[in-house]
Parts: C-alpha cells; sequence; structure tokens
C-alpha cells in the first residue's frame, strides 16, 4: 500500500473521529443547557431585579441616620455610679447617654445583656426603655409620628426578610400600620438604623432569596446541601457555557459549512449567532457566583465579636459628670478597660467642619457635609487625658477577637496555642488609621459601622481587621483570600469594571448581560421544543 493511500484513510479516520467528537460535543451542550434552563432562568430573572428595582422602585426615607447632638451637662444631674448605686446595680457591661422624648437617659447595659435606662435628672429607671427608644428611632428615620405601629419584636437571628447583609444584631423590627407597611430595623445599642422594608421591598427580598439564593432548598434540607446543589449547578452551567464557547467560537467553521447547505432561519439562526457572547457573560457569572457561594460554609458570626468585661460600680470612683473635658462639645462617654486601667472614653464634636468627602453613588455617608466628632480617653481615677489610646485599643481588641494579631502585653486573659504565638510572634503592623467614610473596595457600605479603625497586619494571608472602638466591636475581617474572592464578585457578578462609566451605565450593563443569557437560553428551550 502506497504511503499517499495511507495518509489518505489516516485522514479518514481522523475526519470521521473529528466529527464523533463534535457530535457528542454539541448533544452534550444542548443537554447540559436542557438541565440548566430553570436555574439559568431563576438566576437571571432575580438578578434582573436587583438592579432594576434599585433604580426605580428603591424606598426612601427621612432620615437615614441619628445625628449626634450636643448633650448640655446640666442635664447629667446624676453621675452614672449614683443612677448605678440608687437602683442597686452592682455590676454592669457598659453605658452611654442617649436623648429621646424631651429627656436625657443612661443606657446601661447589663450583665444579662439588658439594656435599661434611667433618667439623668431624677435617676429612675424608665419603664419598657428599651423599646420605647426603639420606636422614637424608628419614628425618627421614618419622620413619622402619626403612624400607628402594630408590632414591636425584637430579632436576634437573620431571617428570610432581615438579611445577614444587614450586619447588626440583635435588633428592634417595628411594623407601622401604613399603605406601604414599612418596617424598620434599628440597633438600640448604637442608636444605628439596620435597615427599612416597605411593601415593594419586602416582596423583592423574598424573591431575590429564594429565586437567586434559593432559600428554598434551605427549607427542604440544610445550608450545606443549598450550597452544594448551587455550587453544582453552577458549574454544570459553567461547563455549558465553555463548550458553547467551542461550538460557536473555534468550530464555528464547521457550523458555517453546515448552514451553507442547509441554511438556518428563524430562532435557531438568532441562537447560534449570539451563542458566542453569551456564552461568556455566562461564564463569568457562573464562575463569580459559584466562587461566592463557598464563602457561605462558615455562619455569620461578626455580631458575636464584642468585647463586654463586667465593671463594678464602686471601682469607679470618678463620677461621670465630672469629667475634665470641654463639655460645651460634648456628645457621648461609656467605658473601656485596657492594660488593667478603666478610662472614660468621650465623643466630642470637632471645632470645625471637615471637608467634604469626594462623592461615592454606593454610600449615603458622602451625600452631605457633616461634622468629625474626636476621641478622647479619661483615666477613670486621675481625671488626666491619655492621648493617643484609640489605636492601642483597637489593636487590643484585634488580638482579642481574632487570636490574630501580634501578642499584645494587655491580653493575658486569651488563651491561644503556643503554635499560633510562634506564628505571630514577629507579625508587625503594616498601617493602622481611622476611617471615617467607607472606602470603595476593602471597607465598603455593606459592612454598616463607621467609624473603625483599620489594622493591616503583616501575617502570611494579609490579614486586615477593622475595629469600632466606639462598641467594642469586630466591623470586619479581611484576608487576602477575601480579597480575591471579593474582587471575583464585584468585577465579574456586579460589573464593577464599569464604574468608570458610572453606576447607571454599569447597571445597565449588568442588565443588557443577563437579559440576554436569558433569551438565548428561552431560545434554545424552545428549539428543542419544536424538534
Amino acid at each position: 500500500m502506497s504511503k499517499e493511500i495511507k495518509e489518505k484513510k489516516s485522514k479518514k479516520k481522523d475526519s470521521k473521529l473529528v466529527k464523533k467528537i463534535k457530535q457528542q460535543m454539541y448533544k452534550w451542550h444542548r443537554t447540559i443547557g436542557l438541565i440548566t434552563i430553570i436555574p439559568v432562568i431563576f438566576w437571571t430573572l432575580s438578578g434582573l431585579m436587583h438592579p432594576f428595582m434599585a433604580h426605580f422602585f428603591k424606598p426612601e426615607i427621612a432620615h437615614d441616620k441619628l445625628e449626634q447632638q450636643i448633650i448640655d451637662k446640666n442635664q447629667l444631674h446624676f453621675s452614672i455610679q449614683e443612677v448605678l448605686q440608687k437602683n442597686e446595680i452592682t455590676q454592669f457591661k457598659n453605658f452611654r447617654i442617649v436623648s429621646f422624648n424631651n429627656a436625657t437617659y443612661y443606657q446601661v447595659k447589663t450583665i444579662f445583656g439588658q439594656l435599661l435606662y434611667f433618667d439623668a435628672s431624677n435617676a429612675k429607671k424608665l419603664e419598657n426603655g428599651d423599646q420605647k427608644y426603639a420606636e422614637w428611632l424608628s419614628r425618627y428615620f421614618l419622620e413619622d409620628q402619626k403612624s400607628a405601629v402594630k408590632k414591636s419584636e425584637i430579632v436576634t437571628e437573620f431571617t428570610s426578610q432581615y438579611k445577614y447583609v444587614n450586619r447588626y444584631l440583635p435588633v428592634y423590627k417595628l411594623s407601622f400600620d401604613r399603605p406601604d407597611t414599612m418596617e424598620v430595623y434599628v440597633e438600640t445599642s448604637s442608636g444605628k438604623l439596620a435597615t427599612y422594608n416597605p411593601t415593594s421591598r419586602q416582596w423583592f427580598i423574598w424573591f431575590f432569596d429564594t429565586f437567586h439564593n434559593w432559600s428554598f432548598v434551605d427549607a427542604i434540607t440544610n445550608n450545606s446541601i443549598r450550597i452544594i446543589t448551587m455550587i453544582l449547578l453552577l458549574s454544570i452551567i459553567g461547563f455549558s457555557a465553555l463548550s458553547g464557547i467551542l461550538i460557536y467560537g473555534l468550530l464555528w467553521k464547521q457550523f458555517k459549512k453546515t448552514d451553507n447547505l442547509q441554511p438556518k432561519k428563524g430562532l435557531r439562526k438568532y441562537h447560534r449567532q449570539i451563542g458566542i457572547w453569551v456564552s461568556l457573560f455566562t461564564l463569568t457569572f457562573a464562575f463569580s457566583g459559584a466562587y461566592h457561594a463557598t464563602t457561605k460554609w462558615t455562619p455569620y458570626t461578626l455580631s458575636q465579636m464584642v468585647y463586654e468585661p463586667t465593671f463594678e460600680t464602686k471601682e469607679i470612683p470618678l463620677a461621670s459628670n465630672t469629667l475634665n473635658l470641654d463639655w460645651s462639645r460634648f456628645q457621648n462617654a461609656s467605658i473601656i478597660t485596657l492594660n488593667d486601667t478603666t478610662y472614660f472614653r468621650c465623643q466630642l464634636l470637632e471645632k470645625e467642619k471637615f471637608k467634604k468627602p469626594k462623592a461615592d453613588s454606593n454610600s449615603k455617608w458622602n451625600k452631605k457635609d457633616e461634622k468629625k466628632s474626636e476621641v478622647i480617653y479619661i483615666n477613670a481615677v486621675s481625671n488626666k487625658v491619655v492621648p493617643n489610646i484609640d489605636l492601642e485599643y483597637a489593636e487590643f481588641l484585634a488580638y482579642y477577637f481574632t487570636d490574630g494579631a501580634p501578642k499584645a502585653a494587655c491580653c493575658e486573659m486569651v488563651e491561644t496555642s503556643d503554635e499560633l504565638e510562634t506564628s505571630l510572634e514577629n507579625a508587625k503592623l503594616l498601617e493602622s488609621k481611622v476611617l471615617t467614610d467607607f472606602e470603595s473596595r476593602e471597607y465598603g457600605f455593606v459592612n454598616k459601622r463607621l467609624p473603625v479603625v483599620k489594622l493591616a497586619y503583616d501575617t502570611p494571608e494579609k490579614t486586615t481587621y477593622f475595629i469600632e472602638t466606639a462598641t467594642s466591636r469586630l466591623a470586619a475581617k479581611i484576608k487576602s483570600s477575601d480579597m480575591v474572592e471579593g474582587y471575583s464578585f464585584a468585577i465579574l457578578h456586579k460589573f464593577l469594571f464599569m464604574d468608570w462609566a458610572g453606576k447607571n451605565i454599569r447597571d445597565l450593563t449588568m442588565v443588557l448581560a443577563a437579559l440576554t443569557i436569558l433569551i438565548v437560553s428561552v431560545l434554545g428551550f424552545i428549539l428543542f421544543l419544536r424538534k
């Protein structure tokens, strides 16, 4: 047999093999496309609604935060120690001052976690004070003093309507008797608005939670099964997108030959024409979605990350209404312990306005000029102001919460393994600064708490802690792996690479991409039914 004949036979065998591979590839592309048609419709429809609702059905509220006011020293007739002694409270967790309904109160957190309210002018306890303060806050945020409260309840864990993205726990949920059935969530321990949901938003949250986060799977089984199911289906969708790229991209010539012999018309023609572009978008959505789902294994614990030592009333000699400070700028006070020393943490209004920050369309904090608050610490024995202690206190809290910051001399009460202490023995603090507004990437509006102290350490994972010293809480802990996942989700899923064009154009691009995927998926399904 001649060499030429052998080569022809070999090419013929190769062409048959290639043709078979192509046929199988197309068959599998169609099969997995059919398997995932329902999940794709669920995800694209609910995804489409997210920017749509944000632009056209975005609820408005009169006030999104409680402005800090100057507290008149004359209203503090009794010190915190006198109030506690008169009410026979020997131990407590902390206190702060709140003003509402034309009165000033000491808000005291007991060793059992309750929030009690005592009038600073007469030391008398306000019955049901926490519920009354929650209602006052809700009415302030809504600017609604008329609508009746249908229901008031304490929320201690995240629910289908109050998602983990809201961060604050525990909170009060107040439902108002209004046409929009407004529900307001407030954190009374800080006086902050957690979220607010009128009827339209309540419906949207349910729809998005059900069809985008697949909460119905949670109801049937558990969180782990839900995540596994989502990752599996997203992986299949990713393979479908890859096969689409291979078929309509790398093997496009093969299909062009077929089309010349038997031209495609109508839906089949358009399905193939835009398939390659849709596959690219589908791949980015599926990959970033699956990657994001992997972060949902571990339960949310930030709400538990609060340092609350017990204070003895009799061991705080300095009366809280005799502190060495400028009372004309006094806004609030609380108490902390650091290096076995007790301090009053005082918040004062800064003397001058700070410059208006750059506008950030994702942040409500930059919409108008505000005044910064100055924080000072006063020794609870000597009444002396101790400078620059806020950063030191933040470092202590970072260590206390995570065992991840370098060991400080003040932290003997925290038990850590020898291995952990050794591995972090030489870690250095690379950056420490106070954040008074939300940074667009590393510490965004989703983290809720401000101001915070940022502490970046030279650890193997480049861990950064964000500490809210006002409440002794861990606001966020971010590692390099979190940064990678965050950028993946922000860029590939939320199209933040389009930020340069503005939020409206970015959201429009994302809507068009999701809409195209939805249309092509539906067209493909219709083609299958027509066969």
